[in-house]
């Protein structure tokens, strides 16, 4: 990333954050932040102290002529702007359309017109096997992005799939925090819940191996530990010190799966061991030279993969926690 252009969209939430702080010691030339809220620019510039190379932009990626004038001599461009909350998704599909598959699909144009080197989507592991409308608008965006590998030349395309992300906004760990301190009560969906956790400093440095090393068609899937919100909740409580919080089972919310999977049983069919830390997820269409690229490594032996599988013990979850900084 030495001395080069880079947009994210998006840029003012968690991911976003962390991106910035990571690929600004990498010297890159300029780092474009597009976004829509104009408080959310100002805190960010405060916070990383007005560095020039840091170029604020209101925008939203509904409107092809603001992405298209953000992504004017631009060398990569990480996609993060999407509408995430599954139940406002539910009972509002028409904007979550508008954002995450019509904004989608003006990033590629843009991306296209303007020459970019590299796309990189942000995909969600609620794309694989969609219960939900996010989950469905994320799925359609990565059929996009794949696609886009066949309308240009200069322009390349890769996805890359994460479960949750430990402590972004809106995150598990802080309505936990928040309700044994406040309510001595913590709610939660269903006591069997499971669900994929990784650092933010960790999904990040996967993100740019996924950056670094793709071809442009793939989507790559981060290797994540999984748990059970239940013993989440558990340590978060027995952290506090505070006695007889209680846990309250609220039922599972509209477009809310009891597990989530990141790669689904009809991708395991195309899906390669990448390293450690990624399965590839070859596409069904032909890009040209993808499959060659890729003849060698070794077919996965899953018939999916799911977050009720090979769950974290409750020591594990707080080594976790200790890791991201949420505990001491």
């Amino acid at each position: 990333m030495f001395n080069k252009r880079i947009l994210i969209t998006g840029g003012t939430g968690s991911w976003g954050y962390e991106l910035v702080k990571q690929l600004l010691q990498k010297q890159p030339k300029e780092i474009r932040i597009l976004s829509r809220n104009e408080a959310s620019q100002v805190a960010m510039q405060r916070q990383f102290d007005h560095d020039p190379r840091l170029v604020f932009m209101i925008g939203d990626i509904r409107d092809r002529q603001a992405i298209d004038n953000a992504s004017a001599n631009v060398d990569y461009v990480y996609h993060l702007a999407a509408l995430k909350h599954v139940p406002i998704c539910e009972h509002q599909p028409y904007e979550a359309l508008k954002t995450n598959v019509y904004g989608t699909q003006n990033v590629i144009e843009a991306a296209i017109a303007n020459k970019v080197k590299k796309v990189i989507y942000i995909s969600t592991d609620k794309s694989a096997n969609p219960a939900n409308f996010y989950g469905m608008t994320k799925a359609i965006g990565e059929k996009l992005i794949i696609h886009a590998n066949l309308l240009s030349e200069h322009t390349k395309f890769v996805c890359v799939r994460g479960g949750n992300v430990l402590g972004t906004n809106g995150s598990v760990i802080h309505v936990f925090k928040d309700h044994i301190e406040k309510k001595g009560m913590i709610g939660i969906t269903d006591r069997g819940m499971t669900r994929f956790f990784l650092t933010l400093q960790d999904a990040i440095k996967l993100l740019f191996k996924a950056t670094y090393e793709s071809q442009g068609g793939e989507i790559f899937v981060m290797k994540m530990p999984t748990c059970k919100i239940l013993d989440l909740a558990k340590v978060l409580i027995s952290h506090s010190g505070k006695k007889a919080v209680g846990i309250h089972e609220l039922g599972i919310r509209p477009g809310e799966k009891m597990h989530e999977i990141l790669l689904s049983e009809y991708e395991s069919i195309t899906t390669v061991y990448f390293d450690e830390e990624y399965f590839v997820i070859l596409p069904t269409i032909e890009i040209k030279g993808l499959n060659e690229y890729y003849a060698d490594y070794k077919k996965v032996e899953l018939e999916s993969y799911s977050s009720s599988e090979d769950l974290m013990s409750q020591e594990e979850i707080r080594e976790m926690l200790k890791k991201g900084g949420f505990i001491e």
